[in-house]
């Protein structure tokens, strides 16, 4: 059996390659990496998922009721909360640690005669995002999966994840985030993600900004493929908070879905959860789904940093929201769901993000639940200085009084534990946002060791 050890050598290996943040906009070196390990992206159907936000979480639903359907899936998903193999999950678990290594030993010759072309060409050789992409292709293909749910890493076009052609092409809610990569305003963003639908497959989206969905219409309509939109052919009819999580009744594409329970908190996650219906639809040849087993499915679902309770007494949550629509929508989500008198931020953001905004809408959408923040760091060297965001946040009229800054996560958590308790009544709670990498590391510090 691999030991721990193995995996945290390949992982190590992984990372002296260019950092995830460095994503190549390339696609002909992974086309020939597909190649010389015999097309493992053509191995099973794709279900491909790209969008600014709700791209986990919805490849999350989608799985499980594949599996409840009784299907072997594959999801591929970035970045990892606690471990690197939890990006390339089987039959909805992290792949074992001995399938991991082995076809990483199996691949990388492959993937040395590819990094050698590169090199030869004056180009850099297959970064870490492209070379886990590949990984997860070739144990999908080796496994086999009936179906594997590919989440993009970064836009859609050159992702390196668009070596695989979608049966069905997924889009989730767009909004500015990367706006020095993939463009200034929503419509170029679609035109990036627009990159994943392909001829012969068919595009789902949620409801987007006018300029983003007509993108999307032209494209799915220049390669002539069917199109659904949230909000047009399927969506949300109702919800109401429930035990857990909410009840949603969903309007699908060809049936309609009433009181299914779905184990995760706001509106924005049953939005998510009436995308996956219609995406399973397409995917089943735009058929009714079995109630029960979408029932099964969704039942199952859970989403790992995404407004979950890591702690009580006082309730500790974390949430992965990272850039202000995000953070708008976790922040009505919390309100909605949980009753505090008082909340205290742990904030931590990472320096390609719009801090400032992401700030502002904290400060708007949260208003007087939360007066005092705590601004901290992650170990991330992309991490803005915790000082730094103090500045901003005092500058923005967080109150200087109100502010307080502790560069290590487990000071800045302890600091807001304390203020939490603060309020008589044991209705405080703690919320620690901002950034996926802040939410992993205070994660492992609570002991959620596995996501």
């Amino acid at each position: 059996m691999t030991d721990e050890f193995s995996v945290e050598s390949v992982y190590a290996e992984l990372l002296g390659r260019a950092p995830e943040n460095k994503m190549e906009p390339r696609l002909a070196p992974l086309f020939r990496a597909m190649d010389v390990l015999g097309e493992p992206n053509k191995a099973y159907p794709i279900i491909h998922v790209t969008g600014t936000n709700g791209k986990t979480s919805t490849s999350r639903m989608i799985e499980s009721v594949l599996r409840a359907h009784g299907l072997s899936t594959g999801r591929y998903t970035s970045p990892h909360l606690s471990k690197v193999t939890e990006r390339i999950s089987i039959d909805g678990h992290p792949v074992s640690d001995e399938t991991f290594v082995r076809i990483w030993d199996e691949i990388r010759p492959y993937l040395q005669i590819v990094d050698a072309e590169l090199e030869a060409d004056g180009q850099p050789r297959l970064t870490y995002f492209e070379c886990v992409t590949i990984l997860g292709f070739a144990i999908f293909a080796d496994q086999p999966v009936n179906v594997a749910i590919i989440e993009v890493g970064l836009g859609g076009i050159t992702d390196a994840t668009n070596v695989g052609d979608g049966q069905v092409s997924v889009v989730t809610p767009i909004s500015l985030d990367h706006t020095d990569l993939l463009g200034d305003t929503t419509a170029d963003i679609a035109f990036e993600k627009a990159g994943i639908i392909k001829p012969g497959g068919f595009l789902v989206s949620a409801a987007q900004p006018l300029d983003a969905a007509q993108v999307l219409l032209d494209k799915a309509k220049d390669v002539g493929v069917p199109f659904r939109f949230e909000g047009v052919e399927f969506g949300v009819e109702s919800r109401t908070v429930a035990v857990g999580g909410q009840m949603v009744t969903i309007q699908g594409t060809a049936g309609r879905y009433p009181d299914l329970l779905v184990p995760l908190h706001g509106a924005h996650q049953a939005q998510n959860a009436a995308v996956a219906v219609a995406a399973l639809e397409a995917f089943f040849g735009g058929k009714e789904l079995p109630f029960d087993v979408l029932q099964e499915g969704f039942a199952a679902v859970t989403s790992p940093g995404r407004l979950e309770v890591v702690r009580t007494a006082p309730t500790i949550i974390v949430d992965a929201a990272h850039n202000p629509d995000g953070i708008k929508a976790s922040a009505a989500a919390l309100q909605e769901a949980f009753t505090f008198s008082r909340l205290v931020p742990v904030v931590g953001v990472l320096k390609e993000k719009d801090a400032e905004e992401i700030l502002r809408e904290l400060k708007e959408s949260l208003g007087d639940v939360a007066e005092e923040y705590c601004f901290t760091q992650s170990n991330s060297p992309r991490a803005v200085p915790a000082a730094e965001l103090a500045e901003l946040a005092i500058d923005l009229g967080f109150g200087e009084d109100n502010v307080h800054v502790a560069e290590k996560l487990d000071d800045a958590l302890e600091w807001a534990v304390e203020r939490a308790e603060a309020n008589d009544d044991l209705s405080g709670g703690v919320l620690v946002t901002g950034s996926i990498t802040l939410v992993a590391e205070a994660r492992i510090l609570l002991g959620k060791t596995e996501a």
